[in-house]
């Protein structure tokens, strides 16, 4: 049987967090070299009592009204984020109820980073092909801004809010090919939120600044920027390499690599590193930041828009965890 992407919408708040008001924060980064090294000129900032669900549920009414969905077809939620509302409940049964969904569907969360979105087709393609749901709403919402320290330069540049709502189902404009998916749990500690979970519950106010003035925190978000650059480099071209070897297919038969939107400098790094052809590379951060697992579903919303995806298309999240993945998408 063959899966296809049918649909996909996004969220984006409506706060804007531009490079203008960053330099201002920040007086040593200039406007010009914030664009030209990260290439990002703005992100969006996610309300103070505006939830990863509560942007979750705009983006699959944006995908309802904007491909003309039924949400009564819907038979299977999956929701990655890792900002969920509670412990307990699961934020995709709220989501269940906020969006009047069938109460006849299954419905979960998954917890995973830049990596989010691939891992979510694959489960979502396992469901359809397997006969257990028919069309399943993948939504992809986080709000790391939230986790991040007023003075944390580096990642106060990066990363932006938002959601997205793809629809995977027996028929669509992509149909998903084969996956590959890895993981390497020994960089955990080089991207992370110690607070909040069963190992550290409450704040431990342990906050610290390193020789370059950034931010050390257990309460706040944590980038190790050097060797997450280090995991990527390494990991990815593999990824790539082995993704299209399980696909039968060339670099060459690539028509379009969608990989996460870190940020331009790697991105360019990992581009000339594994030889790919700008016009075959696609870019969409300027506008929004490092999205986490929805930098992907944005970037080819775009890039079908734009008519750039075309034949075979490479998808490519990799990031926290670490956790990487790709897949093979064929354009209809």
């Amino acid at each position: 049987m063959n899966i296809y992407i049918k649909a996909i919408s996004y969220y984006l708040p409506e706060k804007v967090f531009d490079n203008i008001e960053l330099a201002e924060l920040f007086p040593e980064w200039s406007v010009d070299k914030i664009a030209s090294k990260i290439g990002i000129d703005k992100r969006h900032i996610s309300a103070e009592c505006e939830t990863a669900s509560d942007m979750a549920v705009k983006a699959a009414e944006c995908l309802f009204s904007e491909h003309n969905i039924d949400r009564n077809n819907i038979d299977f939620v999956l929701f990655c984020t890792q900002s969920p509302d509670y412990n307990l409940p699961t934020s995709a049964c709220i989501i269940q109820h906020k969006l009047n969904l069938p109460t006849t569907i299954g419905a979960l969360d998954f917890n995973l980073g830049c990596s989010g979105y691939i891992y979510g087709l694959s489960l979502a393609k396992g469901l359809v092909a397997s006969g257990i749901a028919s069309n399943v709403l993948l939504l992809t919402a986080e709000t790391y801004t939230k986790y991040l320290h007023p003075k944390d330069k580096g990642n106060r540049t990066i990363f932006g809010d938002a959601a997205t709502a793809t629809l995977v189902s027996n028929d669509g404009f992509a149909m998903l090919e084969q996956f590959s998916l890895g993981t390497d749990g020994s960089g955990a500690e080089n991207l992370i939120v110690r607070k909040g979970g069963a190992r550290q519950s409450g704040a431990k106010n342990d906050l610290s600044f390193d020789e370059n003035n950034n931010p050390i925190s257990s309460d706040f978000l944590y980038m190790n920027g050097s060797e997450i650059f280090n995991f990527t480099q390494d990991a990815v071209p593999k990824l790539i390499a082995d993704v299209l070897q399980k696909n039968e297919l060339d670099k060459e038969n690539i028509n379009l690599f969608v990989l996460h939107q870190a940020n331009k400098y790697m991105m360019n790094f990992l581009r000339k590193k594994m030889k790919i052809a700008e016009e075959n590379f696609y870019y969409y951060m300027k506008d929004v930041g490092n999205t986490v697992s929805s930098t992907i579903p944005i970037a080819l919303y775009h890039a079908q828009k734009e008519g750039y995806a075309c034949g075979n298309v490479l998808l490519a999240g990799f990031g926290v965890g670490y956790s990487y993945g790709a897949v093979i998408i064929k354009m209809k």
